[in-house]
């Protein structure tokens, strides 16, 4: 358990330092693709690397539908859990030493005047809920036992690009409650009183992803 819970820490630090690394101290003016593909390599990578120790969840919501769709105890969950949490907050505290205007600005999620394009906080709602729901899905497919293991890396990774191209603009893009959390934390203000979105949005679409498979409505048939 300690190198799951080593992966896990490292991973989840790798993906919020590069990710929101990208949106910090990439060149202006801000270039969305860029970070979208920041994220989505950075899980590729992640992935690859290791995905042969933990599965490379690197966020609390992959867990908790590893946990729902029966592939993960309770316990591991709230190993993963605390892994996760404190490697977000690992990179973010890397990023704001890195970063010219300290913790002032490591690319937390929002919505209002939190978020990039000023969408509300039902469409950031429904944004994380279907998005994390979706996410869930490829992942759960990919990584069953009839799922592209070779290539499973590479479809997570993608996925999460193009979430982030469909939706920098309505919250930032969460899908992932550590990856908010960690810059939220140490950056505080509005991004920390906003952060209960980013846990219960990407928690509920976890759910009901991981019950399709909990239900069969999507495991392949034996």
């Amino acid at each position: 358990m300690v190198k799951k819970f080593s992966a896990e820490f490292i991973g989840t630090m790798v993906l919020v330092l590069f990710g929101c690394g990208a949106a910090v101290l990439g060149p202006a003016p801000f270039d969305q693709l860029a970070v979208s593909m920041a994220f989505g390599l950075a899980i590729v990578a992640m992935a690859y690397g290791i995905g042969p120790v933990s599965g490379c969840h690197v966020n609390p919501a992959v867990s908790l539908a590893a946990f729902v769709a029966g592939r993960m105890s309770l316990k591991d969950m709230g190993l993963y859990w605390v892994a996760q949490i404190l490697g977000a907050l690992a990179g973010a505290a890397i990023l704001g030493q890195i970063a010219q205007t300290g913790f002032t600005n490591l690319g937390a999620n929002g919505f209002d005047t939190g978020s990039p394009g000023g969408y509300g906080m039902h469409a950031a709602l429904i944004f994380e809920v279907v998005a994390t729901a979706i996410f869930v899905v490829v992942i759960l497919g990919v990584t069953g036992p009839k799922g592209q293991g070779a290539f499973a890396g590479l479809a997570i990774g993608l996925t999460l690009a193009v979430i982030h191209i469909v939706g920098i603009q309505v919250t930032g893009v969460s899908v992932n409650p550590a990856r908010s959390f960690g810059p939220a934390v140490l950056q505080g203000g509005e991004a920390l009183s906003q952060v209960w979105l980013f846990f219960a949005a990407p928690a509920l679409g976890a759910v009901l992803g991981a019950l399709l498979f909990r239900l069969k409505v999507l495991e392949p048939d034996a």
